[in-house]
């Protein structure tokens, strides 16, 4: 791991440790593996996928304990849910990414990230004049992706 991904990380467990603190609850085994194994994770993943891979590794945490984690991570601003249209939610790393949305392929269900555009320099000013105090935003495309297209002779 590069020292610049070392160095975010420590930002990442010290942003949790402070909001794990304001909102009193303790550092537990647990919370610190899920912590570890979400750092690890690359790209979108499920809380399911995670609990898995803790099974996988026998790492000593339960299901439970996995989602719980995941949703104090929300809170303190580590991760960020992202809707696809899928029964499960998926997260993804707030502290390495670059401002993006995304395109998924109702076929393959493989996701296409493009870069934000400053679509909110638009819609901000407007909602905000409305009186409307503005927590995210997200912005999703659906369609066939080129590789569907062609197996499918679209």
């Amino acid at each position: 791991m590069s020292k610049v991904n070392t160095q975010m990380i420590d930002e990442e467990r010290a942003k949790f440790l402070r909001y794990l603190t304001k909102a009193g609850r303790r550092v537990s085994h647990g919370r610190e593996i899920v912590f570890d194994q979400v750092m690890r994770a690359h790209g979108h993943f499920t809380a399911e996928e995670l609990a898995r891979g803790c099974l996988e590794k026998k790492l000593k945490v339960s299901r439970p304990t996995v989602y719980r984690v995941l949703y104090d991570l929300l809170e303190a601003g580590v991760i960020r849910e992202t809707a696809f249209g899928d029964k499960h939610r998926h997260f993804e790393h707030v502290y390495d990414e670059k401002p993006h949305h995304h395109a998924q392929c109702i076929r393959c269900h493989r996701f296409i990230e493009f870069p934000d555009r400053k679509e909110d320099e638009v819609y901000h000013p407007y909602l905000e004049k409305q009186g409307f105090k503005i927590l995210g935003h997200e912005m999703h495309f659906y369609g066939v992706c080129r590789k569907c297209q062609d197996k499918e002779g679209l």
